[in-house]
């Protein structure tokens, strides 16, 4: 998209900063709610105190391969889109986008400006980096439709009960309408053109040169090629970013010297990371935790045990990915800055190139 448009400095007023704030307590207060009584967090955290050091090295193993596995895709749909940037610097994106999505007030708008930037910095093109942007972003979707719908089957087939083929059904046209976006994104791109001019014509923005610059991109994806063989590999290895996350949280088990209840895990993983990814609560926090605990406790998993693998779950692929996701955050800044002062002869930090990227 259009620099301006899509690559914008994020500026946080007092009302992002309270509702990140409500946002946060909202999330405690639900873990407190879904969990009910004290006592079964003071045992969960007993349980915390004695986890398999053996298990939660694999599960931090699998989060890592996630992460990997999402800084491949990038890799992928970037050299598809005529750009080609080191996996070294995508894996340090990879990291990094992870803890401004989890932790930055305004998401899913900053992560995703947060990357564009970096793509448009390593030279790749606007309409390049917005197709990369657009096309993960759905290839995630169906990969997360594809989880949770064998997890409905699954739970299905483990159950007696069949109340919850609706749901199974309901899945099926979510991924069907997923694969049909992602093979005919032309039609998506060409409908949010017409969406961009309509607004114009209604609001009068965006104006000038900025519309066209947007409308331009928007056409120039269009034409980027993705074919069928394409198509396929990018969703197998999106439904893998999920895959290696959900091995993350069955190592979370064996942490805490727990059986899996096989029936109904992955469909508690799916349903978590869908209602996680809901704008209300920053990074899921209670959230994903509340919901993990309860349907795994309903598909047989003890309460005690289901928050304790609930809890060494986030750990490592929430609160661990943060931390380290921050440091790679100020890690490519100091690179931008080396790069910025290698190639304007040596101006400071704080010159007016800081924060230019290529023009298409």
């Amino acid at each position: 998209m259009a620099d301006e448009l899509t690559t914008p400095e994020v500026w946080l007023s007092r009302k992002d900063v309270i509702r990140y704030i409500l946002g946060v307590l909202l999330g405690i207060g639900v873990l407190l709610l879904l969990f009910g009584k004290r006592g079964e967090l003071v045992a969960a955290g007993h349980e915390l105190g004695r986890v398999s050091a053996g298990w939660v090295a694999f599960a931090v193993l699998a989060e890592a391969l996630s992460l990997w596995l999402f800084a491949r895709l990038q890799h992928r749909v970037l050299r598809l889109s005529g750009a080609s940037i080191p996996m070294t610097g995508l894996f340090l994106l990879t990291l990094a986008n992870e803890a401004i999505a989890n932790s930055v007030p305004g998401e899913p708008a900053v992560s995703s400006a947060y990357r564009y930037r970096y793509y448009r910095r390593h030279q790749a093109t606007g309409a390049s980096a917005g197709w990369t942007i657009f096309t993960i972003l759905i290839a995630q979707a169906i990969g997360m439709s594809l989880l949770l719908l064998l997890g409905v089957v699954v739970a299905l087939a483990g159950s007696t009960s069949a109340t919850n083929t609706g749901v199974t059904l309901a899945g099926l046209v979510i991924v069907i309408a997923s694969v049909a976006i992602l093979i005919r994104r032309d039609l998506v791109l060409r409908l949010a053109g017409a969406a961009v001019r309509a607004v114009r014509r209604v609001t009068g923005h965006p104006r000038g040169s900025i519309g066209a610059r947007v409308e331009s991109t928007l056409a120039r994806m269009r034409e980027i090629p993705l074919s069928g063989r394409s198509t396929a590999g990018i969703v197998i290895m999106a439904t893998g970013v999920w895959g290696t996350d959900f091995l993350c949280l069955v190592c979370s088990f064996g942490a805490v010297h727990a059986a899996v209840p096989w029936t109904g895990v992955l469909l508690a993983y799916g349903v978590a990371q869908v209602v996680g990814a809901l704008p209300i609560v920053p990074g899921g926090i209670g959230i994903v935790e509340g919901s993990l605990a309860v349907i795994l406790a309903a598909y047989g998993a003890g309460r005690v045990p289901a928050i304790s693998a609930a809890l060494v779950y986030r750990i490592v692929s929430f609160w661990l990915c943060v931390a380290v996701g921050w440091i790679s955050v100020a890690v490519i800044a100091q690179q931008a800055r080396r790069s910025r002062r290698a190639a304007a002869g040596g101006p400071g930090p704080g010159s007016p190139a800081s924060d230019a990227v290529p023009p298409d």
